[in-house]
């Protein structure tokens, strides 16, 4: 379940954070081209590394995904939590 998507000012990339049925915590970068009639595609199969909180995947996240820490350095409210993250 995907509880947090966060794209960069182009609007042509965007870091899905999500939780999974085993209470696990993952994220996947994607990337949306004209020439893919602006489908968004995966970049770089972070999908699947698990972490085991929220807090870990953003970690990662913002240190393998070069934009994705100055769009919430920026946006820090961007950043959220899973509401439900054990169902």
């Amino acid at each position: 379940m995907v509880f947090a998507s966060i794209e960069n000012d182009a609007h042509d990339r965007c870091v899905d954070v999500f939780y999974r049925p085993d209470r696990t915590f993952g994220f996947e970068e994607f990337r949306r081209d004209v020439e893919d009639a602006g489908a968004w595609t995966p970049v770089q199969y972070f999908s699947g590394m698990s972490y085991v909180t929220p807090g870990d995947a953003y970690e990662a996240a913002e240190r393998l995904v070069p934009w994705f820490a100055a769009v919430l350095k920026a946006a820090p409210s961007l950043k959220r939590l899973p509401a439900r993250p054990t169902e």
